[in-house]
């Protein structure tokens, strides 16, 4: 019962309600690019669940946040979530000595000169980070949050993703 409260309160501060309005086409019309700087259409994620976290290295909140995401990717990949971290930065290889650094085990993108705009299309008019966007496999923002997300809304996230 207490987990189920805990659960509960969590969501609470996803929002749910103004997802609705949120549409996914932007992110899934965005050509990204790789760690490798080789691009990679985000319609290829279409269909799967996601947790889309727009993150960048200065962002100390995106750094207590990322191991959350890296144990979210373990204990619910096997369930069909992917996490896909959006960076907004441009230069490649710093970006990838961080996820090195922090042992991140999902995708990470850069966004290169999209990153405000696309955040702005993506609900967060303020571009702050970071930002998750939580998608189910019909392609729907069901959830969303500026701010870091803790283990409890990322479970509460990864439950929206998976109906």
């Amino acid at each position: 019962m207490k987990l189920l409260a805990a659960l509960l309160l969590a969501g609470a501060s996803l929002s749910a309600a103004a997802a609705g309005a949120i549409l996914s086409a932007p992110l899934f019309a965005a050509t990204l690019f790789d760690l490798d700087n080789k691009p990679v259409a985000f319609a290829d994620y279409k269909g799967k669940p996601l947790i889309v976290n727009f993150w960048a290295r200065w962002c100390a909140p995106c750094r207590v946040e990322i191991p959350e995401l890296v144990d979210l990717q373990i204990r619910h990949k096997v369930r069909g979530i992917e996490v896909i971290g959006v960076n907004l930065e441009s230069d490649a290889p710093p970006v990838r000595d961080f996820a090195k650094a922090y042992d991140i085990n999902y995708p990470v993108l850069l966004t290169r000169d999209k990153g405000i705009a696309l955040l702005q299309a993506l609900g967060n008019g303020k571009a702050g980070l970071p930002y998750t966007v939580v998608i189910n496999r019909k392609g729907e923002v069901v959830a969303s949050k500026l701010g870091a997300m803790n283990r409890a809304e990322l479970e509460v996230a990864t439950e929206a993703a998976l109906k």
